[in-house]
Formats: C-alpha cells, structure tokens, sequence
C-alpha cells in the first residue's frame, strides 16, 4: 500500500541529531526514550552546524524534536546561524512503546514475529504499546506543513531517523514498507 504524497513542503530541510550512546552496537530502541548526545553526538552536531551555516540560502527558522537528542543538536545549530529552536513534540522519533530502551537483537531474539513485522515495516505496524508508522508520519507531517505554512523559508527541522525516513517513505511508491530501505546517519540533512 503506498501513502499518499503530501504537500511539497519547498524550503524545508530536516535533520537527524547528533549520536547517542542507543546509537552504537549493540543498538536500542530510543523512541521517546529521551537519551542525550554523547560527546561524538555533540562534535557532529557542531559540523552539522557548519554545513548548515555555509547553505548558500541562510536557513530563517529553526525547529526541533523536544526530545534532548534532538533540542541540543538544534541548539547548537542555532548558536551557529543566531536562531533559537521552535520546539514542536510532533517531530519525535515514533513512540516505540514497551521496545523502547531495549537492545534490537533482544527483542528479535524474544520476540521474532513482531521483530519481523518491525522489519516489514507498512502503514499497518504498531510497535507494542507504541505508536504505527502511519500515525507518526501523520504527525511529522503535521508539524513540516506548519512550517511551509509559516513562511519562513528555508526552515530547518532537527529530529529523528525514523521521523526523516517516514517522510521520505510519502514520497515514495512503496510507502511504509520502504522504512528500512533508507539509510539516514546521524546528522544527515534531507532537502524536501
């Protein structure tokens, strides 16, 4: 089933935050889990600070994830091009319910069918007590039309992996079941 393009959201950029401890091997699943930059995380974020500041547009807005992975990576930035980061919730990572926190080879290890529907991915998978990945594309949706809407272009939204990869699956025929096909490091920029 493929998702529907949405608006052509012009002028906005989004932008995974910096690394996490949850980032490295053997990787958990943060969602919601609010988990800081660790020193790396923060050195990215300073070079994602430079890209950004040598844009050959200047970015006029600034949001941000809530979430502090997110918020000091965007507040880094701003320091860099002198904005301060609108927060908005809905850019969060999805709400990965009872996984969050846990490492992926655990789960996969004790629970294989849901891990496999995980990998699978689509509009219809729900992490467990979580959120689907329609709803979360349907809130970072949201939030990135707002900020076409504001007018204040270029607009650079600072959040997740999972929240860039759900906007790149609306653009995309296969829609959410192209989730794992896209690669988004950490401090990655995505032009929509």
């Amino acid at each position: 089933m493929s998702t529907p393009a949405g608006p052509s959201l012009d002028g906005v950029l989004m932008a995974r935050h910096g690394e996490t401890n949850d980032n490295l091997q053997p990787i958990r699943f943060q969602g919601f889990r609010d988990t800081p930059l660790n020193d790396t995380g923060r050195a990215q974020a300073h070079e994602l600070a430079e890209r950004i500041a040598a844009e050959l547009e200047p970015v006029r807005a600034l949001w941000s994830s809530d979430l502090s992975r997110a918020r000091e990576t965007a507040e880094i930035v701003g320091a860099k091009i002198g904005l301060t980061p609108r927060l908005d919730p809905r850019l969060r990572e999805a709400n990965r319910g009872v996984w969050e926190g846990r490492l992926f080879i655990d789960v996969k290890r004790e629970d294989p069918v849901r891990f496999a529907d995980w990998m699978r991915a689509g509009a219809s998978f729900r992490f467990p007590g979580g959120e689907s990945l329609q709803e979360q594309l349907d809130r970072v949706s949201a939030a990135l039309e707002d900020m076409e809407q504001a007018g204040v272009l270029p607009a650079l939204a600072v959040c997740h992996g999972g929240s860039i990869r759900v906007m790149l699956c609306s653009r995309d025929p296969r829609g959410l079941a192209a989730f794992h096909e896209f690669d988004v490091p950490n401090v990655a920029v995505l032009r929509l």
